[in-house]
């Protein structure tokens, strides 16, 4: 019982999952207001505005600066961990989600059955720069916020 109260208390991880369920929801709103349609799994996806990966690293790195000071390995620890999960987002990531649009759309052209869901490689991987800065800037907006409040 005492590990679920000190997983309840801990200020560092209830930022990072505020800012990433934050994300998720941005991104399921952005998602239907330019797809014109509501997809729920976008929800627990990966890809698009704003990159919950980028938010929650972020808030986490900036929650850690908070508890332990801007000073302290912890938070050089963090913030570095934060930089390489962004920066692998807009790279490998991002280019990893081009290729499977372009496998997927090359096996379209050859086979006349459409793929399953299953068969479809996912194409949402990545993160655009944009969608990453989005991601930051909302990590650090979340620990503010929660910083104020509590």
């Amino acid at each position: 019982m005492e590990v679920i109260e000190q997983l309840f208390s801990n200020g560092i991880l209830i930022a990072g999952v505020v800012a990433w369920a934050s994300a998720q929801v941005l991104k399921t709103i952005t998602y239907t207001i330019i797809n014109r349609t509501l997809d729920i799994k976008r929800l627990l996806g990966d890809g698009g505005m704003p990159s919950a990966h980028s938010a929650t690293v972020t808030s986490i790195a900036v929650a850690t600066g908070f508890e332990c000071g801007f000073d302290s390995p912890i938070f050089a620890v963090a913030m570095m961990l934060a930089f390489i999960v962004m920066h692998d987002a807009m790279g490998v990531r991002l280019e990893t989600g081009k290729q499977a649009k372009v496998i997927n759309d090359m096996i379209k052209m050859v086979y006349t059955e459409d793929m399953s869901p299953e068969e479809k490689l996912k194409e949402f991987v990545g993160h655009t720069p944009t969608q990453v800065l989005a991601g930051f800037v909302l990590g650090i907006i979340v620990d503010v916020v929660l910083f104020v409040l509590l």
